[in-house]
C-alpha cells in the first residue's frame, strides 16, 4: 500500500502556493522554515515529482504543484468539514459559523438577520466576510468560509444551494425623468441604452444586462459603478438610469427627493437570492437554520418572496 502524504504536508503546499515565500509559508503553519521546506522535500519524494522551483531570489510552482495544491485544498476542506461534524453532534448552532456575502445583499438583509439569529441562537457567533461573489465561492470550495449569501443565477458548480426568495429589479430613475413615471415601467430600448452598470465582477451587472437582454458592455458614460451607492448618486446627478434590487429600494437607498423608483412591467427581471455550501459541509442542520432565519428578516423589510 502507498504511503500517503500527510495533512501537515498538504497545509505546508497550500501555504507555499499562496505566499511564493518559505518565511511566510512557514509563519501562517506556525512552524519554522526548516521544517517547512523538509515537509515538502518529503512531499515530493513521496509523490516522485517535483513540486516547487527554488532558487535564493524566488519561489515557483510547477505545472503539477499548482493541481496538487488545488487538490490539497479541497481534501483540507473536506477534512475540517469531518471535524466540524463531529463537533456539531454535541454542540449544534453553537460557536463560529463563517458567512460570505456580497456587497449587493449585505446592508439590506443583514440588519435584521443579525438581530434574529441572536435572539435565537445567543451562543452562535457569525463571522461575516464581504466580498464579490467569485472570491467568495473560492473561500467556499477551499473551506475559509462554510456558507455564502450570493444571488443567481452564478454559476455553482457542485455546491449545495438552498433557494431562499426571489428579488426583483427595480427602475431607478430622476424624478423628472419622463421614461419612469409610470407605474411599471417597460424596458424599452431607449431606457436600456442609459442604463449604468456596476463594475466588472458584480453579479448584479450581469443581471441587469440579462434582463434587458444585453450582451457586455461599457456604460454609456464610460463610467461604472464600484457599489449600489455610487450607481444611485450616478442617476441622481443625472448620468444615466439604474437597475437596483427591490430590497434596497426597501431599504430605503433611493429614499431622496430627486429620485424615482418603480418596478418593471412584467415579467419583471428578478434575481434569487441563495445560500451555498460545500457538498462535504457538515453543517446542514445550521444551513437550514440559518436559510430559514434570512428568509424571516427578508419577510420583515417588505419584499417578495417566492
Amino acid at each position: 500500500m502507498a504511503i500517503l502524504p500527510s495533512l501537515k504536508q498538504l497545509q505546508y503546499l497550500v501555504a507555499l502556493s499562496e505566499q511564493f515565500n518559505f518565511t511566510r509559508a512557514a509563519e501562517s503553519c506556525f512552524v519554522t522554515q526548516s521544517t517547512l521546506s523538509a515537509g515538502l522535500k518529503e512531499l515530493e519524494g513521496m509523490l516522485g515529482t517535483q513540486l516547487v522551483e527554488r532558487d535564493r531570489q524566488s519561489v515557483l510552482m510547477t505545472p503539477v504543484g499548482l493541481e496538487i495544491a488545488q487538490r490539497a485544498r479541497t481534501i483540507l476542506a473536506a477534512t475540517q468539514d469531518l471535524v466540524e461534524r463531529a463537533a456539531e453532534t454535541s454542540q449544534p448552532m453553537k460557536g463560529q459559523l463563517r458567512l460570505g456575502i456580497i456587497p449587493t445583499i449585505a446592508p439590506f438583509l443583514l440588519p435584521y438577520s443579525l438581530v434574529l439569529a441572536r435572539r435565537l441562537y445567543p451562543d452562535l457567533h457569525l463571522a461575516l466576510r464581504e466580498d464579490l461573489t467569485a472570491n467568495l465561492l473560492s473561500r467556499l470550495e477551499d473551506g475559509q468560509l462554510d456558507f455564502a449569501l450570493m444571488a443567481l443565477p452564478y454559476e455553482t458548480g457542485n455546491l449545495l444551494v438552498e433557494i431562499l426568495f426571489d428579488d426583483k429589479l427595480w427602475i431607478v430613475g430622476r424624478k423628472n425623468d419622463p421614461e419612469v413615471q409610470t407605474k411599471a415601467v417597460k424596458a424599452t430600448p431607449a431606457l436600456t441604452d442609459r442604463l449604468l452598470l456596476l463594475e466588472e465582477g458584480h453579479c448584479l451587472r450581469d443581471h441587469t444586462l440579462y434582463a434587458c437582454g444585453k450582451t457586455a458592455r461599457h456604460s454609456p458614460t464610460s463610467m461604472e459603478a464600484t457599489s449600489l451607492l455610487t450607481l444611485v448618486q450616478m442617476v441622481e446627478s443625472g448620468l444615466g438610469i439604474g437597475l437596483v434590487p427591490e430590497m434596497a429600494v426597501r431599504g430605503g437607498l433611493t429614499q431622496s427627493p430627486g429620485l424615482i423608483a418603480r418596478p418593471l412591467a412584467d415579467p419583471c427581471p428578478t434575481r434569487t437570492i441563495a445560500l451555498v455550501a460545500r457538498r462535504s459541509t457538515s453543517r446542514l442542520a445550521e444551513l437550514k437554520a440559518l436559510a430559514d432565519v434570512i428568509r424571516r428578516a427578508n419577510s420583515r423589510t417588505g419584499n417578495s418572496n417566492r
